[in-house]
């Protein structure tokens, strides 16, 4: 469980309290993440992420500063699941972690708009009966389309190899 608690100087301190039935059973599993570990150096790497590197050392260190963790043990899987998430992070977003660094981003590349048109340079070649089904539905062309010969149009179809 996360509780949060605000001090004298509204900073956020994290209460975590580990403890769960897998976490005991972990030396005869094997390597088990629980939904403790995975939730809380989520939660650390939302409101810390600015202090957090990809080094077990340093994570652990600011884990003890900005979180109260009843165990060493735990302290040090939290630790190594945030330097694990940070190298994923590196690479690119991941799924849960919301960044205001991944969500500039991400705004971004939303809001980008060329200088030309995709569409303004393309030429676009059509038929005689393309056109005649335009002009019967009372549509003008565009200055970047041409119509071509019918002649031609029958060649350049059948004589792709």
């Amino acid at each position: 469980r996360v509780g949060r608690a605000l001090g004298r100087r509204s900073v956020v301190v994290l209460f975590i309290v580990g403890g769960c039935q897998a976490e005991r059973n972990e030396a005869i599993m094997g390597r088990v993440r629980t939904k403790t570990v995975k939730k809380n150096s989520r939660v650390i790497i939302e409101k810390y992420y600015s202090k957090l590197t990809l080094d077990f050392q340093t994570n652990k260190r600011v884990c003890d500063e900005v979180a109260i963790i009843p165990s060493k043990r735990l302290r040090n899987k939290i630790a190594g699941f945030i330097t694990h998430l940070m190298a994923r992070i590196q690479k690119g977003p991941v799924r849960g972690i919301s960044l205001k660094l991944q969500e500039e981003e991400r705004e971004r590349r939303m809001d980008f708009v060329p200088e030309v048109s995709y569409f303004e340079g393309k030429m676009a070649v059509i038929d005689p009966d393309t056109k005649a089904m335009l002009d019967k539905m009372s549509l003008r062309l565009s200055p970047n389309v041409t119509v071509q010969s019918s002649s031609d149009y029958g060649r350049q179809r059948y004589d792709r190899r």
